[in-house]
């Protein structure tokens, strides 16, 4: 299987006024192509550092990033950027839509630094994008006429749309309510079962039964690592739950 995520001794530290804090101390895995894979941690095990590593938003003090075959820590900034827009897709807790901006306009925007793309293609793929997040009614809608469950789904809608290597997702269920996070735990499923590779960064211990591996952070070291051998069905759960008043 193809590596698409390799960490090898990373290490992270920050200094506050003349203390040192080490956020993270010596974190190495490697994640594969079509893995699904929950990292957990309470407040304050380095799980943020780590996801600001991971999306090529901060570079290690000390260890390699090999992202999708191409070393991370010594690129300069635009080369990150450029990484980082072309391989990975994003997906934030409060959704980072812009405001008065239809479905379809939020969805092209990661395509709008990639020059390959004319303004019609662009659009088509952001619709196509839409489509397979069961957005296809919604294309023109904003985001104040949405709801929070529709909004994250723009926002997947939009990580997906430049075909990425991972799709880094960060407490993407953190604001949305029981039967809400589960539709999204099945679009998620959904997904990784068409062979896409996600990382879904979370608090929340229960998510870690629906997704394929499970790494835990504590104090900045990883203190396990399991492959989960029997992985619940979102869809399962959903149907057992009642459904939301509108």
């Amino acid at each position: 299987m193809k590596e698409i995520i390799k960490l090898d001794n990373i290490k992270r530290d920050f200094h506050v006024g003349d203390e040192i804090v080490h956020a993270l101390r010596g974190v190495t895995f490697t994640i594969h192509e079509g893995e699904f894979v929950t990292i957990m941690g309470t407040s304050g095990s380095g799980k943020s550092t780590l996801l600001n590593t991971l999306g090529c938003l901060d570079t290690p003090t000390q260890g390699e990033y090999y992202l999708d075959g191409v070393s991370v820590r010594t690129m300069g900034k635009n080369a990150r950027a450029t990484l980082r827009n072309r391989k990975i897709g994003f997906v934030f807790q409060n959704y980072n839509l812009l405001p008065k901006t239809t479905a379809v306009e939020n969805v092209e925007l990661p395509l709008m630094y990639n020059s390959s793309y004319t303004a019609e293609a662009r659009r088509q793929k952001a619709i196509e994008s839409l489509i397979a997040v069961g957005l296809g009614d919604r294309l023109m809608h904003k985001s104040n006429q949405m709801s929070g469950g529709q909004m994250q789904r723009v926002a997947i809608a939009r990580a997906l749309v430049n075909d990425p290597a991972v799709i880094l997702a960060d407490e993407a269920t953190g604001n949305l309510d029981t039967r809400t996070s589960f539709e999204i735990l099945v679009l998620f499923q959904k997904l990784h079962a068409e062979g896409r590779t996600i990382i879904f960064v979370t608090h929340n211990p229960e998510i870690a039964q629906y997704s394929s591996r499970n790494i835990t952070l504590r104090d900045g070291y990883v203190t396990a690592d399991t492959v989960n051998t029997h992985i619940l069905k979102a869809e399962e759960a959903l149907s057992k739950l009642p459904k939301n008043e509108d």
